[in-house]
């Protein structure tokens, strides 16, 4: 039942061109989009990537720290 219904809602979308990767394109700008949202949204005063660095950070000084101390 699914199936069928999927099979009839592709091909009703534009692309045919593309067979089974017309959802492709859309696939790729809700993609990018999300990547701009990550870089330029900030809740407050951070945003992901500061967030993502600066555990990197934090994790490559434990490292460190157990490194130096054995």
């Amino acid at each position: 039942m699914y199936s069928h219904v999927l099979k009839r809602l592709i091909k009703k979308l534009p692309g045919k061109r593309l067979g089974e990767y017309r959802l492709l394109p859309l696939f790729f700008a809700i993609g990018a989009t999300l990547e701009y949202c990550m870089i330029n949204w900030h809740v407050g005063e951070v945003n992901f990537y500061e967030t993502y660095k600066r555990r990197k950070v934090e994790e490559l000084v434990e490292e460190r720290l157990k490194q130096e101390q054995t």
